[in-house]
């Protein structure tokens, strides 16, 4: 092959890399301009870490304590409310005095019974109280509940006493009380991290 033919040859190829570029670029911001589902908007990521201090803790319903040395993330955000239905992984808190969730509930200042349907969310749902003493639907074992959102699952704060020592907690959380455990039929070695979808009401 010539020198020449060599030369054009190589700077087809260069005008055909530079043209796609241009093209997927152009594609990936129309996909974002036009999807608010995008990932691109919809990230959520720590907005900072917390340092842990050792202290004991109540360790009913498996607590964990805070760790001297332990970095925990904090979260301002939780993943995105989607259509019908949010994923979510429950937890299982004690609401009632004396109980693993530390002081009264944020929204009506009050301790509930284990035997209430309540919830706790994170941070991001919790959205700065705007579902305070308002019903969700929370789905799961093949059934669906109503429970009450009546506190926050700080995922920004944590490791003192407001929180009982407890690390800050993740942005994906319905903290619930044990009725509603019992209500959706989730017993003995289940109760811990259940995978659920839940709804505003």
């Amino acid at each position: 092959m010539s020198q020449a033919m060599t030369v054009l040859l190589t700077a087809f190829v260069l005008l055909m890399l530079a043209c796609l570029n241009k093209v997927s670029s152009h594609s990936i911001t129309t996909i974002t301009k036009n999807n608010p589902t995008s990932p691109h908007l919809q990230s959520c990521h720590p907005s900072g870490y917390l340092h842990g201090k050792s202290h004991s803790c109540n360790h009913e319903h498996d607590s964990d304590c805070c760790k001297s040395g332990e970095k925990y993330p904090q979260y301002r955000c939780s993943p995105p409310i989607t259509g019908a239905s949010t994923a979510a992984t429950m937890t299982i808190n004690s609401f009632a005095e004396h109980g693993d969730g530390g002081g009264p509930s944020e929204c009506d200042n009050r301790y509930h019974d284990d035997d209430e349907m309540v919830v706790a969310l994170s941070t991001g749902w919790y959205n700065k109280g705007s579902r305070c003493l308002n019903y969700i639907s929370i789905s799961a074992n093949g059934r669906t509940v109503r429970a009450k959102v009546v506190d926050e699952c700080d995922s920004v704060y944590g490791c003192d006493a407001d929180h009982d020592y407890q690390p800050p907690c993740p942005n994906n959380i319905v903290d619930a009380s044990p009725a509603v455990w019992n209500a959706l039929d989730i017993h003995g070695s289940d109760v811990g991290d259940y995978h659920v979808t839940w709804a505003d009401v």
